[in-house]
């Protein structure tokens, strides 16, 4: 093994291993399974090492959706059919009290249970835009679409998790703040 190849690959590629992980685990659903998709990709990655071009993050990530989409094409088919900015605040204050804990809490686990209801390719656009904070072109390097497609299934996304919340809100009788 080269050294200087493996000491490259940690410097470039390893800082985005939790990035990594965070995908599978958004489009797997579980741990267990977004572990050793994540896995898998990294060695991929470590194997292809050598033909990165470009910025490590979304390669890295590209392989790491590729890898969950073959992952889930062999173990879950039907996975693979094909936010309002603010809608949600998350980050606690030093002002709020247990009873805002609470319901911030409970509003985080509703987001999370309706992201998780998107369809895969709208969960994976919202998650690289939202939680990852990568642009629309790295977002279609990653996915290997059009930034329009990016765009249009970025903005269903936002809509049918907008929807998701609506319906839930109103069921559990809590007051989503638009």
């Amino acid at each position: 093994m080269n050294q200087g190849r493996h000491g490259d690959f940690e410097q470039v590629v390893l800082p985005h291993l939790d990035a990594a992980y965070n995908l599978a685990r958004w489009l797997t659903r579980n741990d267990h399974d977004a572990q050793d998709v994540a896995q898998e990709a990294v060695l991929r990655a470590y194997r292809f090492f050598d033909g990165l071009r470009g910025e490590a993050k979304p390669w890295l990530l590209a392989i790491v959706r590729n890898s969950c989409f073959t992952w889930l094409q062999a173990n879950r088919p039907a996975d693979t059919v094909g936010f309002d900015d603010g809608l949600i605040e998350l980050i606690p204050t030093d002002e709020d009290g247990p009873e805002v804990l609470a319901a911030r809490n409970f509003n985080r686990k509703m987001l999370n249970a309706a992201i998780a209801t998107l369809p895969a390719q709208f969960r994976e656009v919202l998650i690289l835009r939202e939680l990852e904070d990568l642009s629309y072109k790295d977002i279609a390097r990653i996915a290997d679409v059009p930034i329009g497609t990016v765009m249009s299934r970025l903005a269903r996304a936002r809509r049918l998790l907008a929807q998701s919340l609506r319906v839930t809100s109103n069921i559990s009788g809590t007051q989503v703040n638009k």
